[in-house]
């Protein structure tokens, strides 16, 4: 990890189909979108459609996290897929409820309740 405030962790999972993402960090402008967009592209690219994301970790959102989050929902639903947040913290939930998009995902309080609600 750099300096904690301009990295952002990516940690991946696999359960069965399902492929969790816990993210710890900034999901903003710059490496910490680019890098997430390329892991979730790499891993809808391979047929893994069906993503978690356990973004209890993050501790800054911007427009760019913003637009990277739905078009993960996008591509994956495209792909017969979806994305599913587990424990967003206050400012993500806020920001995403201020934007009128909290509605189109599926939030879960813990990533067992999302991985379940695959099957």
């Amino acid at each position: 990890m750099a300096d904690g405030v301009s990295s952002l962790e990516i940690g991946v999972l696999r359960h069965g189909d399902v492929t969790s993402l816990a993210l710890r960090g900034p999901l903003v402008l710059g490496p910490p979108v680019d890098s997430l967009r390329g892991t979730l592209d790499n891993l809808v690219a391979h047929g893994e459609n069906q993503i978690v994301l356990d973004i209890s970790g993050i501790n800054r959102l911007d427009s760019s996290g913003i637009g990277l989050l739905v078009k993960a929902l996008q591509s994956t639903k495209g792909a017969g897929g979806t994305v599913k947040l587990v424990n967003p913290p206050k400012v993500v939930l806020q920001t995403l409820t201020m934007c009128r998009l909290l509605p189109l995902f599926e939030v879960y309080d813990n990533e067992a309740d999302a991985i379940r609600a695959f099957s």
